[in-house]
């Protein structure tokens, strides 16, 4: 079986400001933004990579009802919905300039036992982004 990943799924309540964070911080191309019954799906990537990040809306699905539409607010507003993480070549340049253009840092950079240098941030909709660097010889 020859099998890839395509996309992820990160919940966003505000593309604008979510694409602020992902396109013009983190430096990913929007290739995909799409309005329908009024709700939105934009996907960004990286340039050197195919998988894509689909910035959607909390609880994407049209017949959710009013009380899970607000438990997952209520969670993605204390960040408890998972993020992404991303591979970096430096972390701590990587680190500097998020933290230069005002992201909330929820980590410093720092060796961890598991064979990365990583540090950590909320996007604006409280995900947590991590950005680690594997150290040399892990």
């Amino acid at each position: 079986m020859d099998i890839s990943l395509s996309q992820c799924f990160i919940a966003v309540d505000d593309h604008d400001k979510a694409l602020a964070f992902y396109r013009d911080v983190l430096g990913l191309e929007v290739r995909n933004d799409v309005g329908f019954e009024n709700m939105r799906w934009v996907t960004v990537a990286s340039p050197s990579q195919d998988v894509e990040i689909v910035l959607e809306p909390p609880l994407a699905d049209p017949n959710a009802s009013d009380a899970d539409r607000q438990a997952v607010t209520e969670l993605m507003a204390k960040g408890m919905l998972r993020g992404v993480i991303f591979r970096t070549a430096d972390c701590d340049a990587t680190f500097e300039r998020i933290r230069a253009a005002g992201a909330e840092v929820l980590q410093e950079p720092m060796d961890q036992p598991y064979g990365v240098r990583d540090c950590a941030f909320r996007d604006p909709a409280g995900n947590m982004v991590r950005f680690n660097q594997p150290r040399e010889g892990k």
